[in-house]
Parts: C-alpha cells; structure tokens; sequence
C-alpha cells in the first residue's frame, strides 16, 4: 500500500485535489471531516471540549462560533483544544490505513493540513503540496461566511511557511491556473508514487532503547 500525503493551507485549492484524488482510485482520509465528526452531534470530543470551553457545546454539537471565538488570539487556549482533538484524530488516522490494508487498497491519501508541522510526512511514501500566490489564495478565503482578513492573518501565522513546504514536499502543484491542469499533475503524481513504492506499511515499531553512537576516532 503507497501512502500519499496531501497538503495545502487554508483555500489552496486542497479540497478540489482530494476529490480528483478519489475519482482516480485513491482512498482519502480527510482531517477536518474527522474533526467535524468529532465535534458534530454525539461526537467523541464533545464531553473533553465542553469541560474545557464551558458553554460552547449545544444539542447540534460543538457552537463552532463561540468555540472561535475563544481559542482566536489565544495560543494557550488553542493548544488545550488541539490537544483533546488531535490524539481522537490520530486514532481515527490509524483505523482509516487499517482498513485500507486489509481491502489492499493501492493508494491511502492523508489530507492534513499540517501535514509538515505534525511530522506526519514521516508516514508518507510522496507528499503533494497544492499552493497558489497569496492573491488568490486571499480572494478564495476572504469570500467565505464569518471570514475575515485578521483570521485569515493568524492561519497563516500558525502554519508553516509557504516557501519552506514548498522545500519539503515531494511534488508542488499550482492551483491557480484551472482543474485541467492540477488533475493531470495528480495523475502524474501517482505514476511517480507507483516507481517509489509503499515503503511506510505496516508501520515499522520503534526499538525503546536507541543504540548508543560509538567513541568517535
């Protein structure tokens, strides 16, 4: 099984690669739905972020508003957020491969938008970065309800630099110049994952003790 990394930040066209993605055959494992599942009606997450945030949990699940508001600008408060949601996510991740294994699956894609600042890459065989100027990136994101530019400014400011994922990632595709174009790039993505092979499946165990370097000479 070859695993493929996707990743893109916030209206870097992610969402359009992933579903070209499924229409060629991959299987895609998508890290926000997870969160939305986690934070939907009866979701998992909702008794840990309610004790956390008192009042943002109503009958239809997590008041994602209220829950906004109080985690924006708010690095600590962030952080107890993320740490209730990302092992529920990572446990969710691990199922998602196991299944995908066991239907000997070809291709597993995990779309993360942290995929590079999780170390998540590590998992992967091929990483695929969709990018697009800061312009257009700024008129996909300022267009949706409740967005604004000081939003979109903290995003950008907890995620990565562009340039530097550009550095890391395996293959870059530029979603900016229409759907014809980045499906042919997936499609080649996938010819180029098929030459390396799945190398990350089954997970190899980590040995508890690492092996001490020898006297240096």
């Amino acid at each position: 099984m070859i695993i493929l990394g996707l990743t893109g930040s916030i209206g870097m066209g992610k969402s359009t690669a992933a579903a070209m993605l499924r229409r060629l055959g991959c299987r895609v494992d998508d890290a926000d739905r997870a969160v939305h599942r986690l934070m939907g009606p009866n979701g998992r997450a909702l008794p840990a972020i309610e004790a956390a945030f008192p009042g943002v949990v109503g009958l239809g699940g997590v008041d994602r508003q209220a829950l906004g508001a109080r985690v924006f600008g708010d690095p600590a408060a962030l952080k107890r957020l993320e740490a209730i949601l990302h092992p529920m996510v990572t446990q969710a991740r691990d199922r998602f491969l196991k299944r995908c294994a066991r239907d000997r699956v070809r291709y597993a894609v995990l779309d993360v938008p942290l995929l590079f600042e999780t170390g998540l890459d590590r998992r992967c065989d091929l990483t695929i970065l969709v990018t697009a100027p800061p312009v257009v990136q700024a008129h996909r994101v300022l267009r949706r309800p409740g967005m604004t530019a000081a939003k979109l400014a903290d995003i950008r400011a907890r995620q990565m630099p562009e340039a530097e994922k550009r550095r890391r990632a395996d293959i870059v595709i530029q979603t900016g110049r229409g759907r014809g174009p980045v499906l042919q790039a997936l499609r080649r993505a996938l010819k180029l994952a098929r030459t390396k092979g799945g190398r990350h499946w089954p997970p190899r165990p980590v040995p508890r003790f690492a092996a001490r370097p020898g006297p240096r000479r």
